[in-house]
């Protein structure tokens, strides 16, 4: 504060002769108001006789305004030309600072007091310091012109005029750079207006607290709670490792990278301990405040390197934080590491000063490293931040090892699947057929969706699709289950109703011999057909299953109308099958319902699309499977997808030849001899030889053992195939015959000449069946 001179001549009678500037400034008086009047009248209360006299005194004076103030006196006695007292010089000033002057001066918070025209008229110490001036370059100044024209200065002088033109305090919270402290700094500021003692405003006082350590703490509390929500949106390593990084740059960090071990990015499930010496870990994730993120000495998806001694390696092998500041040792062969890998990030890597290397832990597992950087961030990484990175770290582990696990489990559920759904489908002339499956890219996992095509006797073919309800690697293991039941009762030959009956039933016993859960939870769909290239008629029925679309030769596609029944599991309920008589060359498509119940399409109007997209003319079922899945999937799928197409074929009438055979031995003959023509007519007279003995050995039995009427066929297909069908209900088998039996002998010998052979039951009885191959052309 400015110290002032103030002066007065008093003369021996108490009458003011002189009166100096100071003086004037001091107390408010002019000297035209106080020279020539006594002294007397600028006392604020009597003195004591002598007061004056003395050398150095207190008195307590009145200032113009009004208000009592107290001076400090120092009277020098002046000599008239008789040497006798001519009068005193008098000078004043204030007296020594008191317990209130202290407390401002010394207050731990920066206390400043501004005029009404926001111009410097006190500046604590605090305030020098925070500053970076003295007070004596402050006072009298215009705050604006102190400081740089910055939207802090801006808001800050704003409100300084507020509290003057409004005599309200004002109380916010701000956060910039101290000039003094190089760092940025938060402030809980105060202003309150100063008035004189006529009430009338005079100034402005301000407070300011260093609120730093309580914003970090809100900004650290408030990363962790968008941590929760931010951090594991998805079940994939790599994007979950970005996540982390979008929630430390740029608040946190400058820069901040995420290597993992290789073996988190594979499907082992035994991790490796982490190894002595020198590391190698993969760069996943990367992220700079700076656009393009130069700073990067590796780029993603590339190894990275990490010597024994370096932050990052020795933070994996001790499992907790290390953080370095510039100037140590290890700190600056870090850097210089990271100039020598990528010397065009230099440039952008000057002025780095602190870092933070936190491991990724896991359940006790060691998954990789995160390394956060400043630059930019003026102060240093702190005991505080290292417990932040340590939470936040440990919530980012878990959520990447729960997409690591979850990567693995999908990896074993599709693996599992793929195993047990048909790699190439048999072979078979009944229809031309082509395939599609897609695994679902939601974070589900893997369904239990399914699809087979079964050769059946007699050069008919089973079309089956099917959907396990749930997802991941139980579904797939009961879809496994279910498709080996499929195919063990078509074996059998059961109608498409029949055996949808059976499998219900076995579902059923599959949820008894679980935990006791609803069966429900272990509930499938399933759609079987069956066609018979000869009568080429399709046969078929649902337990739950959308219904297939046929396209017929020269027509629009439609869906089959067919009552589905419920779903397997369900119990109680029958199934009722449906038959349709189907040109050749028609298109059967058969599906899952995740072809058509999409996100952004209700089932309806994604059937309308599939019918559309079926009447695209194409040149074959494998290029029409693609046309479908087109039209109707937009990307991943977010439920599996099964997608099985046939087209039918028949087989006309010069392929096939029937007899009706009339119970009597003695037309076995008459038979084979038959068959010996069909054979020659078909230029097959190459295995006539055995085709005579099987038919004379079915027949006879069919004679023998069965009841009429009977019946026998031969089908020309890519096998010769006899049957013979009767009207008994009564398998047959095989049995050894002992050495003196004379019969027991036909059915091993029909086994031990054929490809194979088998029966059926029929609405009329059964049917035996054998299979030759046709000699080769």
């Amino acid at each position: 504060m400015e110290h002032l001179a103030a002066t007065a001549v008093i003369d021996a009678l108490g009458v003011v002769t002189a009166w100096s500037e100071g003086a004037q400034k001091l107390t408010g008086h002019r000297a035209e108001e106080i020279v020539g009047r006594p002294a007397a009248r600028l006392l604020a209360e009597e003195t004591a006789p002598g007061n004056v006299e003395a050398q150095t005194t207190v008195v307590a004076l009145r200032h113009r305004d009004g208000h009592r103030m107290e001076l400090a006196l120092t009277a020098c006695p002046m000599l008239g030309p008789a040497g006798r007292p001519g009068g005193y010089v008098v000078t004043a000033a204030l007296p020594g600072p008191g317990l209130a002057e202290r407390a401002f001066q010394q207050a731990s918070m920066s206390m400043s007091v501004f005029d009404i025209r926001q111009r410097y008229l006190r500046v604590n110490e605090q305030a020098c310091q925070v500053l970076g001036v003295p007070e004596e370059a402050l006072l009298g100044r215009h705050y604006p012109d102190t400081m740089e024209d910055t939207e802090h200065t801006r808001g800050f002088l704003s409100r300084l005029r507020r509290v003057a033109e409004t005599g309200e305090p004002v109380r916010f919270e701000t956060f910039t750079g101290a000039p003094a402290l190089d760092r940025e700094q938060a402030w809980n500021i105060e202003m309150w207006p100063l008035r004189d003692a006529s009430g009338e405003l005079s100034g402005v006082a301000l407070a300011a607290f260093d609120s730093s350590e309580q914003y970090w703490a809100r900004r650290r509390l408030a990363l962790l709670n968008e941590a929760v929500t931010g951090i594991g949106t998805t079940l994939d390593v790599v994007r979950t490792a970005g996540e982390l990084v979008d929630i430390l740059v740029p608040q946190y960090a400058d820069f901040v990278s995420v290597d993992l071990l290789d073996w988190v990015l594979g499907t082992d499930d035994q991790p490796p301990s982490v190894p002595h010496g020198d590391l190698v870990l993969r760069r996943v994730a990367h992220g700079s405040a700076t656009e393009g993120t130069p700073e990067a000495a590796v780029r993603l998806g590339e190894p990275d390197p990490c010597p024994e001694s370096c932050p990052p390696a020795r933070a994996l092998r001790e499992g907790r934080v290390v953080f370095s500041q510039g100037g140590d040792p290890e700190f600056t062969r870090w850097v210089d590491e990271r100039n020598a890998r990528s010397p065009e990030g230099r440039p952008h890597r000057k002025g780095v000063h602190s870092m933070l290397a936190v491991p990724l832990r896991a359940r006790g597992i060691t998954l990789g490293v995160a390394v956060a950087v400043r630059m930019a961030h003026p102060a240093d990484y702190g005991g505080d931040d290292v417990a932040f990175a340590e939470e936040l770290a440990s919530r980012a582990a878990v959520c990447i090892d729960n997409a690591r696990r979850f990567a693995r489990e999908r990896s074993t559920a599709l693996a599992l699947q793929h195993s047990l759904l048909p790699s190439g489908l048999p072979g078979q002339a009944a229809v031309d057929v082509a395939h599609r499956y897609l695994p679902c890219g939601s974070l589900a996992g893997i369904g239990g969706d399914w699809f087979d095509v079964i050769p059946l006797s007699g050069s008919r073919v089973a079309l089956v699709v099917g959907d396990v309800v749930g997802h991941g690697i139980q579904s797939s293991a009961t879809m496994g289950r279910l498709r080996t039941a499929v195919r063990t009762l078509a074996d059998v030959d059961l109608p498409p109703d029949e055996l949808l009956t059976h499998l219900d039933d076995l579902v059923t016993h599959l949820a008894a011999d679980g935990d006791g859960g609803e069966v429900a939870e272990f509930g499938a769909t399933c759609l079987y057909a069956v066609y018979d290239p000869v009568s080429r008629r399709l046969s078929l029925a649902a337990a739950g299953h959308p219904a297939p679309a046929v396209v017929l030769p020269g027509a629009d596609a439609e869906l089959v109308p067919l009552r589905a029944g419920p779903p397997l599991g369900v119990g109680g309920l029958p199934f009722e099958a449906t038959e349709l008589e189907l040109p050749e060359g028609s298109l059967v498509a058969l599906y899952t319902d995740g072809l058509v119940d999409g996100r952004d399409l209700d089932v309806d109007r994604a059937t309308g699309k599939l019918l559309r997209a079926l009447n695209t003319p194409t040149g074959s079922p494998d290029a029409l499977c693609d046309t479908l899945l087109k039209a109707l999937l937009d990307g991943q799928p977010g439920d599996d997808v099964a997608l099985l197409l046939a087209r039918t074929r028949a087989l006309g009438a010069d392929r096939v030849a029937t007899w009706d055979v009339p119970p009597d031995p003695a037309h076995v003959a008459t038979t084979r001899q038959a068959v010996i023509d069909r054979l020659a007519a078909w230029g097959l007279e190459e295995i006539a030889f055995v085709t005579e003995l099987v038919v004379s050995e079915l027949v006879t039995n069919a004679i023998r053992y069965g009841e009429p009427p009977i019946q026998l066929r031969l089908i020309r297909d890519r096998a010769l195939i006899c049957e013979v069908s009767d009207g008994s209900s009564t398998s047959p088998h095989l049995r050894r015959a002992h050495a003196f039996d004379e019969g027991g002998r036909g059915l091993l010998l029909v086994a031990q000449l054929t490809q194979r052979w088998g029966s059926r039951q029929t609405d009329g009885g059964k049917t035996i069946w054998a299979e030759q191959p046709l000699p080769e052309e």
